[in-house]
């Protein structure tokens, strides 16, 4: 099951001192040029890509890859220079070719170099013959120049998202949030500062460039709609048609994104004990919503005060079945599992006898190790090419680098509190503290101003249920786009539209084939039902395309 859902596993937590925080990584402030010159050189050299590093990829075989070099600082664009993986797979029509389809998968931090290969399952053949699909590893990301924070992700598993302790208390994430932002300055310190979404819009550029394009399309999901928003406003000559799936609203970014988290999940959540209720007869997890409810709430509380032990690793605590929980409401294929979880836990924290296997069953869905899945903490084998917390280093980067954030402890906890009490579902994590508040440098420039100047070309897909990027946060990106965008609601649950048989699907197509746009905004009923209880988690034939990261 190709789920994108991450184990949080808790482990013991040693008191660890708050130390210092370096002050400077050498960045100067200040705005580059907001054109990109066209890149000089020869063309990208394409050839096999490197192999797929754990299994669960389906790589087309007619997948190519290359290399670009880009600035790190593009106010110094004759300075140091950074590697960006590139993948391409051409259009089987030449002589209908438009051009090319860049695409970013979310994250921050998530790898795109196989984008490719899963957007040519997933589109028509209409679109597909239209373009050559280009995937990328944003900068610091898998085999672009990655950055790393030397994180020992199974030590540090249960902190990654910041979940307040069973009491409240935040003084652990306090503590990692300081020691994470000092570690990333000691490990990649130089190139910090230039991971930004506004940096990867510059790259973005300089791949069309390369390519010989006057300009690009593109399909970006969850984070990748805030990063083609910000792309769409810095080079608004330079596009062609643009789909953004499970919108970020860039007036959120980034503190404030997570907050709405609170909110979203606890809509989202309800969906989730339907189906359960619905299917009592298979899970015994209560016959309506608010049994099922009550259940997996003593399940928590069960956790927070005995965590049970993994057989050969750490242990399952009330916060990592939050995170296994929430990683789950991305997507309805998810349910069955997240629900035969809960039953088979049910047995488990009553003193019964359990397979240990029914403890191990979440590390194949997410786990460290993994290079394919969205997990916050898989990122590939750890080789000295990719580190091994590259995934989270390239999240926090990007976080931590677009903007500032607060840096009072004591503004976090009061705002976790208020949180815990009015969503209990998150139990305060969307407003604790993240290593941003602790993050050696300042932004090196301010956040791009997404505007509705240029063409209209831009379409937003969005669900109304979704607990990542909710509806509210698509109409804020709407609003930013004004004139230029045109927005599909569809009226379902879940983080990811493209590719569930929605209209928004056939609108899509149909935009990316023949540019034609909606000439106003839409809504459109489910697509079916949900999966019957005894279905699989996920079909691999299924062509949703999960978000890779949190975003």
């Amino acid at each position: 099951m190709r789920l994108k859902l991450t184990l949080f596993i808790a482990v013991a937590t040693v008191a660890i001192a708050v130390t210092g925080v370096p002050t400077s990584a050498g960045a100067r402030v200040g705005t580059p040029e907001p054109v990109v010159a066209e890149a000089r050189g020869a063309a990208p050299m394409w050839g096999e890509c490197l192999a797929v590093e754990s299994g669960g990829v389906s790589r087309d075989p007619r997948q190519r890859c290359a290399t670009l070099r880009v600035p790190l600082d593009y106010r110094a664009p004759g300075g140091r220079s950074i590697e960006i993986a590139i993948s391409r797979i051409g259009t089987a029509r030449p002589g209908a070719r438009r051009g090319i389809l860049l695409s970013n998968p979310g994250g921050p931090g998530g790898s795109g170099l196989d984008l490719p290969s899963r957007l040519a399952d997933v589109l028509p053949r209409e679109v597909l013959d239209r373009y050559d699909l280009i995937g990328f590893d944003p900068r610091g990301v898998g085999h672009s120049t990655p950055v790393t924070c030397g994180l020992d992700l199974m030590r540090q598993f249960t902190l990654l998202l910041p979940y307040p302790g069973p009491d409240g208390g935040i003084g652990r994430n306090v503590a990692f949030a300081r020691d994470t932002a000092a570690a990333c300055a000691e490990h990649s310190g130089d190139l910090l500062p230039f991971i930004t979404t506004a940096n990867t819009a510059r790259d973005m550029d300089r791949i069309r460039a390369a390519l010989g394009e006057p300009k690009l399309s593109y399909f970006g999901l969850s984070y990748g709609t805030y990063l083609g928003a910000v792309y769409v406003s810095m080079f608004p000559g330079r596009t062609d048609r643009i789909v953004l799936d499970s919108a970020v609203d860039p007036d959120l970014v980034w503190r404030d994104m997570w907050r709405t988290w609170s909110q979203s999940i606890a809509v989202r959540l309800l969906d989730l004990l339907a189906f359960a209720a619905e299917r009592d007869t298979v899970y015994h997890l209560g016959a309506t919503p608010e049994e099922v409810r009550r259940t997996y709430d003593r399940l928590l509380a069960a956790l927070d005060r005995r965590p049970l032990p993994i057989p050969g690793g750490p242990v399952l605590d009330g916060n990592a079945l939050r995170e296994i929980t929430r990683e789950g409401l991305y997507f309805d294929g998810d349910f069955p599992f997240i629900a035969g979880f809960w039953q088979e836990l049910t047995a488990a924290v009553s003193g019964s006898t359990v397979d240990p296997a029914v403890l191990r069953r979440p590390d194949r869905l997410g786990s460290v190790g993994r290079a394919d899945d969205g997990a916050v903490g898989g990122n590939g084998t750890g080789t000295t090419r990719i580190p091994a917390d590259n995934r989270v280093a390239a999240l926090y980067a990007v976080l931590c680098d677009d903007v500032a954030w607060p840096r009072s402890a004591a503004l976090y906890a009061r705002q976790v509190a208020a949180d815990r009490q009015a969503w209990p579902v998150t139990a305060g994590m969307p407003a604790n503290i993240w290593p941003c508040a602790a993050w050696p440098t300042r932004p090196v420039e301010p956040p791009v101003t997404v505007t509705g100047h240029g063409p209209r070309n831009v379409l937003i897909v969005q669900n109304t249920r979704d607990p990542a990027t909710p509806l509210a946060s698509a109409r804020g990106l709407r609003a930013a786009l004004g004139r230029r965008a045109a927005m599909i609601t569809v009226d379902q649950g879940g983080h990811g539209v493209v590719g569930l048989g929605s209209c928004a699907d056939e609108a899509m197509s149909s935009f990316l084939a023949t540019g034609a746009l909606p000439g106003r905004d839409r809504f459109c009923p489910a697509p079916g039902t949900r999966p019957p209880a005894d279905a699989a988690a996920r079909s691999t034939a299924l062509p949703y395309i999960p978000p890779v990261g949190p975003l």
